[in-house]
């Protein structure tokens, strides 16, 4: 990847469904270069979807929160393949420090996140949770 790719991946981030007109004239370059870049980059799996911010107030009702795990071993790998499995788990980050996985939980319920809560703790591999409920989000 070079310097125009990470400029086309800039402004995705910024707003996926910009037409690749808006892309071309801002990054002077063709629609035909951005329109190859963009495909080259979905089939090496760089860019593996399009998705949708949704502001956190407009999803009342849900529930989300931060697990943070601390895996026995050397067993991430597959607490992660597990992790993989609960439609509840929206993203997982590997990290440093104490604790070795991230989790971005949601659930509808209160109850239905300490069912989703339970389950998570019992797989395989994992040592130890800890896990924080978002308030609010702030940016």
């Amino acid at each position: 990847m070079d310097d125009l790719d990470h400029r086309i991946l800039a402004l995705l981030r910024h707003d996926a469904r910009q037409p690749i007109a808006v892309l071309s004239a801002e990054l002077g370059v063709s629609r035909a270069t951005v329109r190859a870049r963009i495909d080259r980059m979905r089939k090496s799996d760089v860019i593996q979807g399009f998705t949708v911010a949704v502001r956190s107030d407009a999803e009342r009702g849900f529930v989300r929160a931060i697990m943070l795990i601390a895996v026995e071993g050397r067993g991430t790998n597959q607490v992660l393949r597990q992790l993989r499995g609960f439609p509840e788990v929206r993203a997982l980050h590997t990290t440093n420090g104490r604790w070795d996985i991230v989790a971005e939980l949601t659930a509808d319920t209160l109850e239905a996140f300490d069912a989703t809560l339970g389950q998570i703790r019992t797989v395989d591999g994992i040592a130890t949770t800890e896990t924080s409920i978002l308030l609010s989000t702030r940016k």
